[in-house]
C-alpha cells in the first residue's frame, strides 16, 4: 500500500517504466482523473451544504449522517481518483491491459442509495408537517 502512495508523488518514478505513450492517452487519463476529482468536491461540496443548510429532520441526527457519508464519500473518491489515475498511466506505459475498476459500480449504488434516504428525509418531514 505504502509503494502505490509514495509512487503518487514520484512522477520520475512513473516516467522510468515502460516506454513515452502517446500523450493523447496520457491527457485523456488526467482529464479522467480530474472528471473524477470534480466529481469528489461536488460530493464534499455536498455533504457541507448538508450539514449546514438543511433543515433538522424528523429522525435524530439524520442530516448529520447523510452530511458525513457525503464528506466520507467525496473523500473516499478523492483517494480512489489519484491511485486510478497513476495505475492506468502505469499500464499505458507498459501496453498492458488498462485497470478494471468497481469503484464507479459502487459509486452509483452509494448515490442512489443516499437518494433514496433523502427521498425518505423529504416524505418523513412532509408527512410530520413543518
Amino acid at each position: 500500500m505504502w509503494e502505490a502512495i509514495r509512487r503518487w508523488f514520484d512522477p520520475a518514478e512513473l516516467r522510468s517504466v515502460g516506454e513515452p505513450p502517446d500523450y493523447r492517452f496520457s491527457l485523456a487519463n488526467e482529464r479522467t482523473f480530474l472528471a473524477w476529482l470534480r466529481t469528489g468536491l461536488a460530493l464534499v461540496g455536498g455533504g457541507l451544504a448538508t450539514a449546514q443548510f438543511l433543515p433538522p429532520l424528523p429522525m435524530s441526527h439524520l442530516r448529520e449522517v447523510i452530511a458525513v457519508a457525503l464528506l466520507l464519500l467525496g473523500g473516499a473518491v478523492a483517494i480512489r481518483a489519484v491511485d486510478h489515475w497513476a495505475r492506468t498511466e502505469r499500464a499505458i506505459r507498459l501496453g498492458e491491459e488498462l485497470p478494471a475498476s468497481r469503484f464507479p459500480a459502487i459509486l452509483a449504488l452509494a448515490v442512489g442509495a443516499g437518494a433514496v434516504l433523502l427521498v425518505v428525509a423529504v416524505l418523513a418531514r412532509a408527512i410530520g408537517g413543518p
